[in-house]
């Protein structure tokens, strides 16, 4: 997201009739509408890379894994986002355009969207309460960031950096899924050590 698409204000009713009819992706925030950018290719290989494990091992649960097009509604934050991948245990609508109860949302990072992943989103999302893990995921190095709820309001940020190390998804009640960073990055190819910078990661 960079500027809004539009200077005039949208109510949530106005912005979801609005985001019916366009062929562009938009995010919602406070009233102000922000179109979304394309994916790389690493991107989407990323995006599959956790879905396809993710969709296995929920078939037959009362959760489900959802990539890119499910809205998320955060609505302390009167935002409407869309995830790269968010996992949801609320009863199954076929006719659901959005998701309110998330218990996982992953993100993965491009140069575009990194700042509000990190920071807007960051803050967004553990508002809800049902959330009980936010992951980024970046493309040009192997890191993954986990922010996962320890109790209440309170969270625990741990980085992952190599390709050995195991990301343990809480997608379930009572279940976990391991996924190791060289799953995570199957396909992609990064050099093993990256100079680290402020920009690149930083963990609020």
């Amino acid at each position: 997201m960079s500027e809004p698409v539009t200077s005039q204000y949208m109510t949530i009713d106005e912005y979801l009739a609005f985001e019916n009819k366009s062929k562009v992706r938009h995010e919602y925030v406070r009233g102000h509408v922000f179109a979304m950018t394309g994916a790389t290719d690493a991107h989407n290989v990323i995006c599959g890379n956790l879905y396809a494990p993710l969709h296995g091992f929920l078939r037959g649960s009362p959760c489900i894994a959802y990539i890119n097009d499910m809205k998320v509604h955060v609505e302390i934050m009167e935002s409407f986002y869309y995830p790269d991948i968010m996992v949801s245990c609320e009863p199954f609508d076929p006719a659901s355009i959005f998701k309110c109860n998330p218990r996982l949302i992953i993100e993965v990072l491009s140069h575009s969207t990194q700042h509000i992943d990190r920071r807007e989103k960051l803050v967004a999302y553990r508002q809800i309460d049902s959330l009980m893990q936010y992951v980024l995921v970046h493309q040009k190095r192997y890191l993954v960031e986990a922010h996962t709820r320890v109790s209440g309001k309170k969270w625990q940020s741990v980085p992952l950096r190599a390709k050995d190390e195991t990301l343990v998804l809480d997608v379930q009640q009572g279940k976990t899924l391991a996924i190791s960073l060289s799953q995570i990055y199957e396909r992609i190819s990064l050099p093993l050590v990256v100079e680290e910078t402020e920009e690149e990661y930083e963990l609020a």
